[in-house]
C-alpha cells in the first residue's frame, strides 16, 4: 500500500473497486463488524479512487503547467540572450554618453580658452592703445635716468647740502654754494652733472604748479624755499618780512592738510594747549611772529622728541604723535640774529622777496586792479593746470601701480581692474591733455595782454628795492611799505 503507484492506477481496477465499495452489502458498518483492519484498507481504496479521480483533473493542468514551463524555460533563455544583448548596448550607450561628456566638456573648455583668448586680446589692444601715448615719454625717462644713475651720489650731495644749509641765504650767495661743491666735488673724483643744482633735482613740476597756484612767487629763490621746507628733516622758520610765506602756507595748507591748518602767535597764552592737539590730531600749525628766541617749551617738538611707542611729551603731558602733523613758524623781522643753539633746532629760510618776485606780484596787482577780469580768468587758468597736473600725475601713478603689481604679461591681461583703470586713466587723461592746451593758448594770450603792464611792475620793484636800500646809507631813511 505505501509502494502503491498511486499515479498510474489501471482504469479497469479503479471500475473493479468502486463496485465492490458501493455496492449495498459493503457498507462501513458491515466492514468494521467484520474485520478492523479492513477498515482502513477500506478508507484507503476510497482515498485512492478519490485521488484517481482528482488526477484526471490536474494532470491535464500539469501537462499544461509542464508545457508552460518548457515555453517559460525557452523564453527566459531568450529573455537572457536578450539582457545579455541589452547589456551590451548599455555598455555601449554609457560608454558613448562618457566620450559624448568628454567630448562636451573639452568644447567648453576650448570654447572657454577661445573666450579668454578674445578677452585677452581686447584687453592686449586696450593696453597698447592706452599705453601707446606714453611708450616715447617713458622711453625718453628711461634713457634719462640711466644716464642719470651714474651721477646720482654727487647730484645728492649738492641737493641734499643745499637743503641742510642754504635756506638762510639769498638766491646769490645760493647759486655761489652750488657752484662751489659741484667744483670741490668733481675734483675729488665723484662723478656730478655740470649744471646739476637742488631746483633741478629735486623740484616736482606738478607740485610747483599747486604751489604757485596758492601765491608761492615763480622765482627760482622761493621754489627752493617750498623745496627746502618740505624737504627738511627740521622744521622750518621762515624770514618773511613780507609775508609771503605766512600768505602761502594758509592758501596752501588749508587743502593740503587733511586734519586742516591752525594759525597762532608766538605770545597766544593756550599755545601749548593748541600745539598738544596739532601733534595729536596730525594737523598743520602755522606761529607767526616769532622772535629771535623761541620758547624752551617747544623743544620736544623741534627735536621731534619721539620715543619708541611713538609718543612726544610737551611740558608734563605726554601726546600721541601724529605723523601728519606739521610745524611751521615765521618771523617778520628782515634780519633776525638767531643763536647757534637756535638754528641747529630748526631749518632757517630766507623768504624777504626777491626783484624779479615782487615783479610778479606787482603785475599781479596791477592787472586785478586795471582788468580784474583778465586777472580772475589767470588765476582761474593757473589753478586749473595745476589740478590738471596733479590729476595727471595720479592717474600715471594708477597705470604704474596696476602695471608693477602683476608679475609678468598674463597677469595683466587677467586684470580686469587695470584695464578698467587704463580705460578710465586714457579717456581722462586725453580730455586733461585737451582742455590744457586749450588753456594754454588762453592763457598766451591773457599774458600777452599782462605783459603790458610789465613795465610798471619793474618800476615798483625797483622803487621798492631803492627806497628799502635807503636805509643801508642812513638809519633816517626808514619807510613803512
Amino acid at each position: 500500500m505505501i509502494d502503491y503507484d498511486k499515479e498510474n492506477i489501471d482504469e479497469k481496477t479503479v471500475v473493479r473497486v468502486n463496485k465492490i465499495i458501493t455496492s449495498e452489502d459493503f457498507t462501513m458498518e458491515k466492514v468494521k463488524s467484520a474485520s478492523q483492519a479492513l477498515v482502513a484498507i477500506l478508507k484507503w481504496s476510497s482515498a485512492m479512487l478519490q485521488y484517481h479521480e482528482l488526477l484526471k483533473i490536474v494532470n491535464p493542468k500539469r501537462a499544461k503547467v509542464a508545457e508552460m514551463n518548457a515555453m517559460l524555460d525557452v523564453v527566459r533563455a531568450s529573455l537572457k540572450e536578450k539582457r545579455a544583448k541589452l547589456a551590451a548596448v548599455t555598455a555601449k550607450i554609457e560608454s558613448l554618453e562618457a566620450m559624448f561628456k568628454e567630448k562636451k566638456d573639452l568644447e567648453e573648455s576650448l570654447q572657454a580658452q577661445i573666450d579668454d583668448c578674445f578677452k585677452k586680446l581686447d584687453r592686449a589692444n586696450k593696453i597698447i592703445a592706452g599705453l601707446a601715448g606714453e611708450k616715447t615719454r617713458w622711453t625718453e625717462t628711461v634713457a634719462r635716468l640711466s644716464n642719470d644713475y651714474g651721477f646720482l651720489v654727487g647730484n645728492c650731495l649738492v641737493a641734499a647740502g643745499m637743503v641742510a644749509y642754504s635756506g638762510a641765504f639769498t638766491a646769490k650767495y645760493r647759486q655761489e654754494l652750488e657752484s662751489e661743491w659741484r667744483k670741490g666735488i668733481s675734483e675729488r673724483g665723484v662723478s656730478i652733472l655740470d649744471d646739476i643744482s637742488m631746483k633741478k633735482l629735486l623740484e616736482d613740476p606738478v607740485t610747483t604748479k599747486l604751489w604757485t597756484a596758492a601765491s608761492l612767487p615763480n622765482d627760482d629763490l622761493s621754489i627752493e624755499n617750498g623745496i627746502i621746507m618740505f624737504g627738511s628733516r627740521r622744521w622750518p622758520l621762515m624770514i618773511d618780512p613780507q609775508n609771503q610765506a605766512n600768505k602761502f602756507i594758509k592758501l596752501f595748507g588749508r587743502d593740503a592738510s587733511e586734519s586742516g591748518l591752525d594759525v597762532f602767535k608766538m605770545s597766544d597764552g593756550n599755545l601749548l594747549r593748541n600745539l598738544e592737539l596739532g601733534v595729536q590730531f596730525g594737523k598743520w600749525v602755522l606761529i607767526e611772529n616769532v622772535g629771535e628766541e623761541l620758547d624752551p617749551a617747544l623743544e620736544p617738538i623741534l627735536l621731534k622728541q619721539v620715543d619708541k611707542s611713538n609718543n612726544l611729551r610737551i611740558g608734563d603731558k605726554t601726546i600721541q604723535y601724529n605723523h601728519s602733523f606739521k610745524f611751521l613758524m615765521t618771523t617778520t623781522l628782515p634780519n633776525p640774529h638767531y643763536s647757534p643753539e637756535t638754528q641747529v633746532k630748526v631749518t632757517i629760510l630766507n623768504f624777504a622777496i626777491t626783484p624779479s618776485g615782487l615783479e610778479e606780484q606787482m603785475l599781479n596787482q596791477f592787472v586785478g586792479q586795471e582788468m580784474p577780469e583778465l586777472q580772475k580768468k589767470k588765476d582761474m587758468i593757473v589753478q586749473q593746470n595745476a589740478q590738471a597736473a596733479k590729476t595727471l600725475v595720479e592717474v600715471e601713478d594708477k597705470i604704474l601701480n596696476g602695471l608693477t603689481k602683476n608679475e609678468n604679461i598674463a597677469d595683466i591681461l587677467e586684470d580686469d581692474e587695470l584695464i578698467i583703470v587704463l580705460d578710465e586713466s586714457k579717456r581722462t587723461s586725453d580730455d586733461i591733455k585737451v582742455r590744457m592746451k586749450e588753456s594754454e593758448i588762453t592763457e598766451k594770450e591773457i599774458d600777452e595782454k599782462r605783459e603790458l603792464f610789465r613795465p610798471v611792475a619793474y618800476r615798483a620793484s625797483i622803487l621798492f628795492f631803492g627806497i628799502v636800500d635807503l636805509a643801508m646809507i642812513d638809519p633816517m631813511y626808514q619807510y613803512s611799505l
